[in-house]
């Protein structure tokens, strides 16, 4: 077993949220010195000039970051215009988004059930999101609105323009299924 390649996977499978030491030994079951001999290990991989992340200490967790002499190409990247096409990801946070704002991603993450953060990030970049405040829920997470330039790209000149989203009640149009039984019969 590998514990540099699980622990790599760990952090890459996190994110922007990081590990903390005690979820990586909980997780991993193993004692907290190993632990830092794996991270130890592997921020030196990662510290060679041929790689492009590295792992910090960030906030009491440890985190997978970009290199930051390589600043520039990211931010290119995010500004190439060729990149315009926006995922299906990146339309479903913007639909939440827009529908539900101010909204936190926190809340964006427990309606889509999965971590938005990157996808968010990168909206904000791209100018389509904007921080607009803190939320008063613990942790005070950032505040999320649209923004005009989102209006813009869709072509929309308010959110009034957007179509209403008229949700079915249970009791107007489904019927109560029985799931044990079936309409198939043996013969």
């Amino acid at each position: 077993m590998n514990l540099k390649a699980i622990l790599e996977g760990l952090l890459f499978v996190v994110g922007e949220d990081g590990l903390t030491l005690e979820q990586i030994t909980d997780i991993m079951d193993i004692d907290e010195k190993q632990a830092k001999e794996v991270l130890m290990e592997l921020r030196n991989d990662y510290e060679s000039e041929v790689r492009g992340v590295r792992i910090n200490f960030l906030g009491n967790t440890f985190k997978l970051t970009t290199k930051s002499e390589h600043k520039d190409y990211y931010q290119k990247l995010i500004e190439n215009p060729q990149n315009d096409n926006l995922s299906q990801s990146a339309l479903e946070i913007l639909a939440i988004v827009v529908y539900n704002e101010p909204i936190t991603r926190v809340q964006v993450d427990a309606i889509r059930g999965v971590n938005s953060s990157q996808m968010m990030r990168k909206l904000v970049a791209k100018g389509f999101l904007k921080e607009v405040g803190r939320s008063d829920m613990p942790g005070r997470p950032i505040i999320y609105k649209t923004t005009n330039e989102f209006l813009d790209y869709f072509g929309l000149a308010s959110k009034d323009e957007l179509p209403k989203l008229d949700f079915l009640k249970s009791d107007d149009t489904l019927e109560e299924m029985d799931l044990f039984s079936s309409r198939y019969k043996e013969e």
